[in-house]
């Protein structure tokens, strides 16, 4: 990583040498990701772009320090994390890294406060301060008047919005995002949307996986992966 380092002078959030991650399925071997080799630097929104099965949530799910490479190597925040146990890699998941998904992943029986305080409270923060916290973040995303209502009771525009707020409570380094805006009208695609691109801007590393055309123009960078390889970006997707 030091080599990176040198001859780039932008700061790397996260960094991917070399990685590989094979599953076994009886007597077979899938490899859903091969030789990756890729940094992320702060300041910058990344699309990671391909076909269905390519290997994109893999690579997500590696860098999210959701799982370990087969092979390779795999910093964040200047950790190398393959050696890390588990224990070890919930902390920094807790302390680093902001995920939003797809389909939300907000707690149910939770209201929109309680779901974005829920991981200062996993850290010790006191109740009052963690809401305190929370409603600011929801502010900043235009929620904090439905911060009483439960996730059945909001949009999808406005859940993902909780969701992005739960993601930056910790105010992480990296935020990883698979398909953010897949079942998202125009208006809360454009608020989600503004909002990842100024956290970008702000000096966090942004990734996200889609199939969704639009965010081309929220990118500072696309990867491209096919068939599990990093690849050039089609001609059609330029």
């Amino acid at each position: 990583m030091e080599k990176d380092e040198k001859q780039d002078s932008r700061e790397p959030v996260a960094v991917l040498e070399n990685v590989t991650k094979e599953y076994k399925m009886g007597d077979t071997i899938i490899t859903a990701l091969k030789d990756a080799t890729h940094s992320f630097y702060k300041g910058e929104l990344t699309l990671i772009l391909g076909p269905s099965g390519s290997g994109k949530t893999t690579m997500l799910s590696i860098l999210g320090s959701v799982i370990y490479p087969t092979s390779g190597k795999v910093w964040i925040n200047g950790i190398y994390i393959n050696d890390l146990k588990q224990k070890r890699l919930a902390s920094l998941r807790l302390n680093n890294i902001g995920f939003v998904f797809q389909y939300f992943n907000l707690i149910a029986p939770l209201n929109a406060l309680e779901n974005v305080m829920y991981p200062l409270l996993l850290q010790g923060v006191s109740k009052s301060e963690a809401s305190e916290r929370a409603g600011e973040a929801l502010e900043k995303l235009r929620m904090d008047d439905r911060k009483k209502n439960l996730p059945r009771n909001l949009s999808g525009g406005q859940q993902q919005r909780v969701a992005i707020a739960r993601a930056l409570i910790n105010d992480p380094s990296l935020i990883l995002c698979d398909e953010p805006t897949a079942s998202l009208e125009q208006a809360s695609f454009d608020a989600v949307m503004g909002r990842l691109k100024s956290l970008a801007e702000e000096g966090r590393s942004v990734i996200v996986v889609t199939h969704d055309q639009r965010l081309k123009a929220y990118a500072d960078n696309i990867i491209y992966i096919e068939n599990g390889r990093i690849a050039d970006l089609p001609e059609d997707l330029k």
